[in-house]
């Protein structure tokens, strides 16, 4: 992590790649005083990286209104989502839904969600 200037005590959070995880990487996560997370399963906010050319591709459009008909079809709504979002999709991805963040924050703020760090939304 001292390549990204960053120390264990200031990261204590890890998402693995690809999401991907099983109880070897739970326990290497744990004897590395690490809090193993993922995202919250249910809107395709995680297939952002998603190509045209892929057979799973989804459009920055399907996605914000997955996020959108998630929230309004669950009583609970939004409230302690992780949404997973990936900011450096790669250059074959043209629909960066990234570019929809300001939309999407503006929304959620309408909705009156408060938006926190990760260690606030563990507590």
């Amino acid at each position: 992590m001292l390549n990204f200037h960053l120390n264990k005590n200031e990261a204590n959070y890890f998402l693995p790649p690809y999401e991907w995880y099983n109880d070897s990487i739970a326990a290497w996560t744990r004897n590395e005083g690490l809090q193993l997370i993922n995202y919250t399963p249910g809107t395709l906010s995680h297939a952002d990286y998603t190509t045209e050319d892929l057979k799973n591709y989804r459009s920055s459009n399907q996605i914000m209104h997955s996020i959108i008909n998630y929230e309004s079809s669950h009583l609970a709504g939004l409230n302690g989502f992780i949404l997973l979002m990936h900011i450096g999709a790669g250059p074959g991805r043209t629909d960066k839904f990234y570019s929809r963040l300001p939309e999407l924050i503006k929304w959620l703020k309408e909705k009156k969600y408060q938006l926190v760090r990760i260690d606030e939304l563990l507590k």
